[in-house]
């Protein structure tokens, strides 16, 4: 039986793109999709990713390694690090589903909020709609930070990011959405910067909001798309997407929004000069300092931001941001092409979540989000590759996506389809 001929490529498409997935493809363990009916309800969200170290009690007991699910860990765990096949996600989507469908008075978000999720859910748009995939990242982030904090009932979720940040991110507090490449990272972060932004200026004295903005990306051609994101561009997505109300727009425009690549968080010198002129400068006083101090990085990279306290930082493709796990040797057993490639991967990501940091100290980061298709640990990182970031809080993968019809189906060339 030819792969056409099995139920997936029949019919890959099952859900709207506007609506939860209500059907999904069986796939095998390796993600293939199996030659059998499509299921009903939702796939769930299934990666093994790092258990972040218990913030109350130590949970070293096999009992409380089963309940965390650590049996089915691929074998990946050890004494220094803990590994859970079932993360959070699944658990905050069955809060979502039920907090969307309580009356509006129920939300228990603010006015403008309330606004912003009303429209995007049910507006009719003249342009192109959000994907429910689009809005649930969103409803995510603030249902996490409107709703869910400070509640008892939701501890156990806030647990868990806050012991993921602490364990990788010490200084910062991140939160990462997966989505599939093509299902819309830019209009997403739209989203987010118009939620903070109308809040921040609607509620001036709240520590939740922000309306500075520092976007940062892995190179110049996605910086350059990102541009979009900017009010005042000729493209901007808030005015040719439809994405807010007419009359926010005015709130949206107060906005600080940079857009840089990581690279610019490199300290540049500020002398140029060769190592004999250095000599010289210095004669038999202490080394000079020629390059940038970490105030002055910043005021190049975002002057625009200076005066603004607490901004928000979003990462696209953020997967090459993060830091190596304290004690890291994994670069040692690596050989050849293989331990120069993890190199280079660690020094880029130590680059750009050390400048994210500065950014911290100097002006001050309200939260961090990051949106990436593959949110997972690379070789070299001192985490198991492959294993998710354990701070990621929404899913929805390549194959979510191409059930949806937001992407199309990539088609693999098979030795049967190749001339003789």
């Amino acid at each position: 039986m030819s792969d056409e001929s099995r139920p997936f490529f029949e019919n890959p498409i099952l859900n709207s793109p506007y609506e939860e997935p209500a059907r999904h493809h069986a796939l095998d363990d390796e993600g293939q999709p199996l030659n059998v009916p499509p299921f009903a309800g939702r796939r769930p969200s299934k990666f093994i990713t790092p258990v972040p170290r218990a913030r109350k009690k130590k949970q070293n007991s096999k009992k409380d390694q089963r309940e965390l699910g650590l049996e089915n860990d691929d074998g990946i765990s050890d004494e220094q690090q803990k590994y859970n096949p079932t993360p959070i996600i699944n658990e905050i989507r069955n809060h979502l589903r039920d907090w969307r469908a309580q009356p509006q008075a129920s939300w228990g978000v603010t006015p403008a909020t309330a606004r912003l999720l009303t429209y995007w859910r049910s507006h009719k748009f003249q342009s192109i709609r959000p994907f429910f995939c689009q809005v649930e990242a969103v409803e995510t982030i603030i249902w996490l930070t409107e709703v869910a904090k400070g509640r008892k009932q939701y501890a156990s979720i806030w647990d868990h990011i806050l012991g993921a940040n602490e364990d990788a991110n010490p200084e910062l507090l991140r939160l990462a959405m997966k989505m599939a490449t093509g299902a819309g990272k830019t209009t997403v972060m739209a989203m987010l910067i118009a939620w903070q932004t109308v809040n921040a200026v609607r509620s001036p004295a709240s520590q939740s909001y922000s309306r500075g903005f520092l976007i940062v990306a892995p190179g110049i051609t996605i910086k350059d798309r990102l541009r979009v994101l900017l009010p005042n561009d000729t493209d901007s997505y808030y005015r040719t997407r439809e994405l807010i109300p007419q009359d926010m727009m005015d709130d949206v425009a107060k906005a600080k929004i940079v857009v840089t690549n990581y690279h610019a968080f490199q300290l540049k010198e500020k002398l140029e000069t060769n190592k004999v002129g250095r000599s010289l400068l210095q004669g038999r006083h202490a080394p000079i300092v020629t390059k940038e101090t970490e105030g002055e990085m910043i005021r190049r990279v975002a002057g625009d931001l200076m005066g603004l306290k607490n901004i928000v930082v979003i990462n696209d493709e953020a997967h090459h941001c993060y830091r190596e796990k304290p004690g890291n040797d994994d670069i040692s057993e690596l050989k050849g092409d293989e331990r120069k490639d993890a190199e280079k991967e660690n020094e880029a990501a130590r680059l750009w979540i050390n400048g994210i940091e500065a950014f911290k100290r100097k002006l001050g980061v309200r939260a961090v989000y990051d949106l990436s298709a593959t949110p997972f640990f690379l070789r070299g990182s001192g985490y198991a590759e492959g294993t998710l970031f354990h701070w990621t809080v929404s899913d929805f993968s390549l194959m979510d996506a191409i059930e949806s019809g937001i992407v199309k189906l990539p088609r693999v060339p098979v030795a049967d389809n190749i001339p003789g």
